[in-house]
């Protein structure tokens, strides 16, 4: 590990194939108001989309942003080789197809320094340009879509489980041990719970508010959720205690549908539409809302984004290993 600068925050992003978004998230890196020093550390996972063009060309414009190679081009391998790169005595997290306000890593020390927190978090602010990535990022948006995490909608600010990426600070960090490079997603989560363990705070501030573009189609985005699923099962086993019911909705919607299809063959046949109508209800009545909200005809595809979220958490959940 090399030695950290006190006065320097580093803000670092793993990122693999990120050439349509990875500019202008560096941009907005660039663009803090913040009065100390800053410095940008990406961990290039080998892309081959341009990515690395892009990079150069950043990294010869401006000296704070620099680059190292990362192998396996895995997000935790990534993360911990550029924490391992970095100089700062504050991480921020950033990610390739995420914006950071400009405010964003002044009120986050800020924050960090009023609570004692040992991460910061804010708001996931999904943000869609195409009329179904407008669906999906409605669908991250809502409490039906991804439950009771505040980084998803907002709330008050205060002590929680996790945020979405985190501003850190890097002692806290080295102590609990970094990111997990076993897990493949939910890295975020888990080290969170370390954090917590080791006595830290968690600390959510709905003023941290992150430009997130989500997935494109339904086809990746059941790919993105699948692996959510499958990787949150995996961190349950090594944190049961960390379970939370949003957590299990998805899956037990899933064994919930499997039931009502066994009983379609039995005497009981009726029984078996309580659990497909009161979903199909409560996502007309969501949709019904986030139209009138939004006045977008995107909405309309609400209902798509979110059964396939949670019918591919649920399964990933339940049958990947």
């Amino acid at each position: 590990m090399v030695n950290e600068k006190s006065d320097l925050v580093s803000v670092i992003l793993p990122v693999r194939n990120e050439a349509p978004h990875i500019e202008a998230a560096i941009a907005s890196i660039l663009a803090q108001e913040y009065s100390g020093d800053l410095e940008v550390v990406v961990a290039d996972g080998m892309s081959a989309d341009g990515t690395r063009d892009i990079l150069d060309e950043l990294s010869a414009a401006d000296a704070r942003v620099r680059y190292v190679d990362s192998p396996t081009g895995r997000t935790p391998n990534g993360l911990n080789i550029a924490i391992t790169a970095s100089l700062g005595s504050v991480i921020v997290r950033c990610d390739g197809h995420s914006e950071l306000p400009s405010d964003y890593v002044s009120t986050a020390v800020e924050v960090m320094a009023e609570t004692g927190a040992v991460n910061v978090g804010g708001i996931q602010h999904a943000v869609g340009i195409t009329a179904m990535q407008r669906a999906i990022a409605y669908a991250m948006s809502s409490r039906i879509g991804v439950g009771d995490a505040r980084f998803h909608y907002g709330g008050e600010a205060g002590e929680v489980d996790t945020v979405y990426l985190g501003v850190f600070r890097r002692d806290a960090l080295v102590a609990a041990g970094m990111f997990d490079e076993s897990l493949t997603r939910n890295q975020d989560y888990e080290l969170n719970i370390r954090l917590r363990n080791n006595g830290g705070i968690v600390w959510f501030d709905p003023r941290l508010r992150v430009v997130y573009r989500p997935r494109r189609n339904l086809r990746s985005l059941w790919r993105q959720f699948s692996e959510y699923g499958t990787w949150k099962r995996r961190v349950i086993r090594m944190h049961p205690e960390s379970t939370r019911l949003r957590q299990l909705v998805p899956p037990l919607f899933i064994i919930g549908l499997i039931g009502s299809a066994v009983l379609a063959f039995t005497p009981w046949r009726g029984l078996g539409l309580v659990v497909p109508l009161l979903y199909a209800a409560l996502l007309a009545a969501s949709t019904v809302v986030t139209v009138v909200k939004t006045r977008d005809p995107a909405a309309l595809m609400f209902p798509a984004a979110v059964a396939t979220m949670h019918t591919a958490w649920g399964l990933g959940f339940l049958v990947n290993r």
